[in-house]
């Protein structure tokens, strides 16, 4: 299989990278735009010839060859259903057009947008700049950890069964001391009468905060030997689907952010085997072509229905600037409609 050009945007600690080695795929080149210095470090430690560009909104994309793959999870704090529900009206929500833009301007042969849940209305406006219906695969799946995410793609994604993991599959023996809780913090979650995760179960969604040990975060409290305790960088990375010490020569605290802000490797590496079908999803696609030369092999079980009349990504499209005001002023209005409904 000949290897394809890759462009990963909000990049983190290259997930996407790790999930391509996973499913097989061979990489000639790997961008990743990413800020966050600790994210770029892990990325860098794992895999040196990342080609690093920096800001998402200053790419120069005439220097990059052709690519063949998009990638990205837009920053989800304005429409997760745990957040403040700001959606398109939060900045980094609007992150999300840098991608609709990039994957307009470069017309890779294929796409995947990871997000988390959120309003129907919103998603809608999603699903058309896209031009596909999202699926939403939970990684309980996959891993340990309950993380629900919707994926856009145009990618054919395969049947799955649910693996059957649990936190006892996971959980380290002999843990240091500094990661059991304290009697203040025991009295702060008897008050709040805040649930514990158990080995048993599956661990909630990991959040990027959850370090904070919050109101919320506490739920991720498990009983180890009858004692209370939160869990290791290396079991976060686990319930990730990360190897061991993945994130290792960072602090704790950056190592729970940023895989609370990562992808569950496994799920992400599912989908792209859907890369060697031979029949992808027919869809509107960037360049029209929906046969990439590394596309072979595989049947599809499994596809997500293509929208009907989606938003035209084959056609020329000069003027960028000028499809984005009409698309931020429909936004707008949508936000207005729903502000009245409220």
């Amino acid at each position: 299989m000949e290897g394809i050009n890759v462009l990963s945007l909000f990049d983190g600690i290259s997930c996407g990278q790790v999930a391509l080695e996973r499913a097989k795929v061979c990489v000639n080149n790997y961008f990743a735009s990413e800020i966050e210095p600790n994210a770029i470090k892990i990325t860098q430690k794992n895999y040196p010839n990342t080609i690093q560009l920096g800001d998402v909104t200053k790419l120069n994309l005439s220097e990059l060859p052709k690519i063949d793959l998009l990638i990205g999870g837009s920053p989800c704090q304005g429409f997760s259903f745990a957040g403040k529900q700001l959606n398109f009206n939060d900045e980094r929500s609007k992150l999300f057009f840098e991608f609709v833009k990039i994957l307009r301007e470069l017309k890779p042969k294929y796409f995947l947008l990871e997000n988390v849940k959120m309003k129907q209305e919103y998603q809608d406006i999603i699903t058309k700049e896209l031009g596909v219906e999202p699926i939403q695969i939970n990684s309980s799946d996959f891993s340990a950890g309950l993380r629900p995410r919707i994926y856009w793609t145009n990618i054919p994604i395969l049947e799955w069964k649910d693996k059957g993991i649990k936190l006892l599959d996971i959980l380290e023996s002999n843990v240091e001391e500094k990661y059991f809780i304290s009697e203040k913090k025991k009295a702060f979650i008897k008050r709040h009468k805040v649930k514990l995760q158990f080995p048993r179960d599956k661990a909630f969604t990991i959040p990027a905060q959850f370090w904070k040990q919050g109101k919320q975060e506490c739920r991720n409290l498990i009983l180890d030997n009858g004692a209370w305790r939160r869990f290791t960088p290396i079991e976060v990375e686990k319930i990730h689907t990360l190897s061991d010490n993945y994130t290792e020569g960072i602090s704790d605290t950056q190592r729970y952010a940023t895989c609370g802000n990562g992808w569950t490797v496994e799920v992400i590496a599912h989908i792209f085997k859907g890369l060697f079908n031979s029949s992808p999803i027919t869809s509107t696609l960037p360049n029209g072509n929906p046969n990439g030369e590394f596309n072979k092999g595989l049947e599809v079980s499994a596809t997500p229905t293509p929208k009907s009349n989606p938003t035209d990504l084959t056609s020329p499209n000069p003027n960028i600037k000028e499809q984005e005001k009409e698309t931020n002023k429909a936004i707008r209005n949508k936000i207005k409609e729903l502000e009245k409904e409220k």
